[in-house]
């Protein structure tokens, strides 16, 4: 049973832009890749750590107004970046807690960008992934 939950309402730092009201969600994955150890003689397969191989997944309302998301975003593609994500915004910029962690993705790649995302009477959104990069936590 769950003993403590918190209500979503994330962080998310671009390259130094906070994007925070653009962004409607954020799932960071992190993985390390899985090498095979396996040596003759044994009797099952074994795994050692390799890469990490991270992606970051935002989903965030479009908007072409400066400083926004297109403005924000079109000179990243096909860039290396940093990207942080928290909980929620911390107190101070740059604070990090236990509590409020504060997610970073360092040289992480962005590979494309929908420029264009739109329905009839819907407000528009896009999905933009990063991948690859340092996974790090910052908790102090």
């Amino acid at each position: 049973m769950a003993t403590t939950t918190y209500l979503s309402n994330p962080d998310v730092i671009v390259a130094t832009v906070n994007l925070r009201d653009q962004c409607t969600a954020a799932t960071l994955t992190q993985t390390i890749e899985a090498l095979e150890s396996t040596a003759f003689g044994d009797t099952a397969r074994f795994m050692s750590p390799g890469l990490q191989n991270n992606e970051l997944t935002l989903t965030l309302y479009m908007s072409y107004a400066a400083n926004e998301t297109y403005a924000s975003l079109a000179a990243l593609v096909g860039t290396q970046v940093t990207v942080i994500v928290s909980p929620a915004a911390p107190a101070t910029p740059g604070t990090y807690s236990s509590t409020n962690p504060g997610f970073t993705l360092t040289g992480t790649y962005l590979e494309s960008l929908p420029v264009i995302n739109a329905t009839m009477g819907e407000l528009s959104t896009i999905d933009i992934t990063f991948t690859g990069g340092a996974y790090t936590v910052d908790v102090s």
